[in-house]
This record gives structure tokens, C-alpha cells and sequence, in this order.
């Protein structure tokens, strides 16, 4: 089982990638890997972007076998570089990224308004084996997790929060940016919360902001929450928190609900 950094090591954006089922989710590729991937092609097709500071995804059809990555410059100015990536599976489209790069520039405006969650360390918590519950998909088994909060997958929970410390079992020599984006999805989407048994449930869309491009550390706190779900579709809020309690990652996610 490859794990982030052995995977991140052999990649060349011009031979493609072939998948290995550890990094899956079911038939498809993990959405975190394969957005991860996208991002580490620009890199590679582009050098000298500045941090990447925001991107969008579309996941848009099974990502299997053999992946291709087509970067492609949008534009380039003074402070931003806008990026396209499109993912191919086999022949076919499985994911289209826009990706923003940008340079820092000298600013007087700063605020944080991110407020503070009552959670402890990660080592205030015990670890929980995602991987071995019957519903998780392969590629859970590249993390370690521990529940610090909210509720778990298929409680049947009124409130869809869920609240995990995570970190890569072995992310060495990854760029930080790229290995948090790898890390960000790592959760079920926050309505599998709601659910009382196991159903198929798929990421549509994610959309994220690093507010730190360079984030130090290795455990990282995922929190996910569902703040609608309606005709089979969930539309979640999600952070990512370092050990000091800073937000170093906010996004947004569509989810498409088969239950």
C-alpha cells in the first residue's frame, strides 16, 4: 500500500498515474488524492507558481485504471496564476480543477473571525480504525483518525457534525499545501452522520480556500457539517484546523445522497 509520499514520488504528470485500489473510493478515486494529484500537476507542468490559494472541483465521472492530468495556463498576472486541470480516466473526463495560485502581497486588512471549538489535542483522544468498519472505502486505511467530538457515521444523529483529528501515515517530503488537500476529504460527507445503515453517498463538488499555504504540522482537525440535505442531495460546510486551533482550510461541498 503506497502510502502520500511513495505515491507523490514516482508522479509524472506526462505519463499519467495508475491508481492503486489502496488510494479508492469503491469504483472511483479518492476525491482528496485525485484533487491532490490535480494540483501536484500544475506544480510540475508550471514551475515557480506562488501558494496555491484556492481551487474548485468538479468530480465528474469514475476516476479508474490509468489517470491522465492535462494542466493547462489560464492566465498569469502579476500577483495570481489561474490554473486548469482536467483528470481523464481512461479516455474519459473525471474531474475538472480550477485552481488559483497568489502571490503575498503588503496588506493593512487583517482578521480572523474563526472563533474557537471546545476540542482538545489529538492526544487527548484514542485512535478509531475507520478502515476496518464494513462501510469505509480503501483508502481510509492511509490515515490515523480519532473521534474528538460530533457524531459518528450511521448514528442516526439529528445533528450531521463531524469533528476528527487526522493526520497522513506517512506524508514525508510532500509539499504541505498538497498533502493538506490530500488530507481535507478524508471524512464521509457530514449527512452519513444522519444515515442508520450503510448507502452509496458521492462528493459532486468541493470547493476550498487555504488561508495558511504552507501549514506545519502533522495532525490536522476535519470538521464537516451537513447544513442541508433535500432530494437527494446534501449541501456541507467543512474547516481544517491545526493543533493550534488556527482554520488553515475552509471549503464547501455538494453531495449527492442515495438514501
Amino acid at each position: 500500500m503506497p502510502s502520500l509520499s511513495e505515491l507523490l514520488s514516482s508522479f509524472d504528470v506526462g505519463q499519467g498515474l495508475l491508481l492503486p485500489d489502496s488510494w479508492r473510493q469503491g469504483r472511483t478515486a479518492y476525491g482528496g488524492i485525485l484533487s491532490a494529484l490535480g494540483v501536484a500537476a500544475a506544480m510540475q507542468h508550471h514551475a515557480g507558481l506562488p501558494p496555491l490559494r484556492s481551487a474548485q472541483v468538479t468530480f465528474i465521472g469514475p476516476a479508474a485504471g490509468l489517470l491522465r492530468f492535462v494542466p493547462v495556463l489560464l492566465r498569469e498576472g502579476k500577483s495570481v496564476v489561474n490554473m486548469g486541470v482536467d483528470v481523464y480516466s481512461d479516455g474519459a473526463l473525471a474531474a475538472r480543477l480550477s485552481l488559483v495560485f497568489g502571490r503575498a502581497r503588503e496588506s493593512a486588512i487583517v482578521h480572523d473571525f474563526a472563533g474557537e471549538l471546545p476540542v482538545h489535542g489529538p492526544d487527548a483522544y484514542s485512535d478509531f480504525n475507520m478502515a476496518a468498519m464494513p462501510f469505509a472505502p480503501a483508502f481510509t486505511g492511509n490515515f490515523q483518525m480519532r473521534p474528538a467530538g460530533g457524531a459518528m457515521p450511521l448514528s442516526g444523529a439529528e445533528v450531521p457534525e463531524l469533528l476528527t483529528w487526522v493526520r497522513h501515515l506517512d506524508a514525508t517530503q510532500v509539499d504541505p499545501a498538497v498533502a493538506l488537500v490530500a488530507m481535507a476529504d478524508a471524512m464521509p460527507p457530514a449527512a452519513f452522520a444522519s444515515f442508520t445503515a450503510a448507502a452509496p453517498i458521492s462528493s459532486i463538488t468541493w470547493n476550498f480556500e487555504l488561508l495558511d499555504t504552507a501549514p506545519q504540522g502533522e495532525w490536522f482537525l476535519l470538521r464537516s457539517f451537513s447544513q442541508h440535505a433535500r432530494d437527494g442531495y446534501s449541501s456541507q460546510d467543512m474547516q481544517v484546523r491545526d493543533v493550534q486551533g488556527r482554520v488553515v482550510m475552509r471549503g464547501r461541498q455538494s453531495v449527492a445522497v442515495f438514501a
